[in-house]
């Protein structure tokens, strides 16, 4: 088994549906940015990885083939919202199983405005048994979009049993305008105070319309390599991936009749659990994570999830200032979802690429100081959650 090494990484400006250029033209872009920043040659990659979620089969091949067409496998991925990481995480497997020496994971995304929707309503949907428990639990709202029903609920219960205020989920969202404030790469980039963030169209449970990820259009990628392939290359400057662990549903998923538990908790800190024993690198080792923030409700579950606070405590958390640059951790320097936006087969990857960037201390006005350890937070439903652990020795 080799240890792998993240060589570089590429990502191109995120932006609003009907803004962005063709999906083939973006996933070009975004890997040739991560093999020149690695400093290689295609010709050098032995697999491709590539996710999108809206998309023709084989969508990734008319993407890489502007890089060239030199026969190497190029293999489409798609596992919902976690796609990227999904991308990323066979790239690592084929690199460490000793199957290439180098290989490049790539995710693009081309939306459309508005909310996600099913595109196949001739056959059954995978989120059917999802559905059906979140229904049972809290009804169906037919003027609420159909995600932040199964987040806004899940932030509801949570709020229900630990008494937690409504201005708490805001003060997130308030968080990653700043963040997203010194990110050339993020769609909105405009500060709002809690007070506007409250004041914005009521969507679900203690959401409002500023606690939601915008649609986005969007591409990244990163290069991985084996150890021996960088000391040979002579990528002296390659990151390494410490530990990678993606877990799916688990029984608990449905029959432990919690909200929070059909969002993903489970599986998050189920595939945290293994990264911290994997890396040997625990939560308070860990100075800046790029979390799943595809709603304020989200994060909040999520720190706990992750071990970055305990159970029941993630309001004083926030209000702390913890979650932040001075805090105890600094999550989501990008902006996140919230902010930099989600492109939902390019997320996993635009957050590998900040990591790298900030463990390189190449993420100029965002930078953390003195990461030597970074996590990062990738969840679908439906459902797959893939937590790696990036450090820079």
């Amino acid at each position: 088994m080799s240890k792998t090494k993240v060589a570089g990484v590429g990502m191109i400006p995120f932006t609003k549906p009907g803004q962005s250029d063709d999906y083939p033209v973006m996933g070009e872009t975004a890997a040739r940015l991560a093999i020149e920043d690695a400093g290689i040659d295609y010709a050098d990659i032995g697999q491709v990885y590539v996710g999108y979620v809206y998309g023709d089969s084989t969508a990734g091949q008319a993407a890489v083939y502007g890089l060239g067409m030199s026969g190497v496998p190029i293999i489409n991925v798609n596992n919902n919202c976690a796609t990227g990481s999904s991308a990323l995480f066979l790239a690592r497997q084929a690199v460490e199983s000793g199957m290439v020496e180098c290989a490049l994971a790539l995710g693009f995304e081309q939306m459309v405005p508005g909310a996600l929707g099913a595109v196949f309503n001739d056959r059954p949907s995978p989120m059917k048994r999802m559905f059906k428990e979140r229904k049972s639990l809290q009804g169906v709202d037919r003027k609420a979009p159909d995600a932040a029903q199964y987040f806004g609920g899940a932030g509801k219960e949570y709020a229900d049993e630990y008494g937690t205020r409504d201005e708490t989920f805001a003060k997130i969202s308030e968080k990653a305008r700043k963040h997203a404030v010194n990110n050339p790469y993020a769609v909105f980039k405009e500060l709002l105070t809690v007070e506007e963030i409250m004041a914005s169209p009521h969507i679900y449970g203690p959401l409002t319309r500023y606690q939601c990820c915008p649609p986005t259009c969007g591409a990244a990628a990163a290069v991985i390599c084996s150890e021996g392939f960088a000391k040979k290359h002579g990528l002296n400057n390659a990151i390494s991936i410490k530990g990678q662990a993606m877990t799916t549903d688990f029984a608990s998923t449905l029959e432990d009749h919690s909200l929070r538990k059909l969002v993903g908790y489970d599986m998050a800190k189920a595939a945290a659990d293994r990264v911290y024993e994997e890396a040997g690198v625990g939560p308070d080792e860990v100075q800046v994570v790029e979390l799943h923030d595809c709603f304020t409700a989200n994060e909040l579950l999520t720190y706990e999830a992750l071990g970055l606070t305990g159970e029941g405590t993630a309001e004083k958390f926030i209000w702390d200032g913890d979650n932040t640059y001075g805090g105890r951790i600094v999550t989501n320097p990008s902006g996140g979802l919230l902010s930099k936006g989600h492109p939902l087969g390019a997320t996993g990857l635009a957050q590998c690429t900040e990591l790298v960037w900030q463990l390189r201390g190449d993420a100029g006005a965002r930078q953390v100081d003195g990461v030597t350890h970074a996590l990062q937070h990738n969840l679908g439903l439906g459902g797959a959650c893939v937590v790696t652990m990036y450090s820079n020795d």
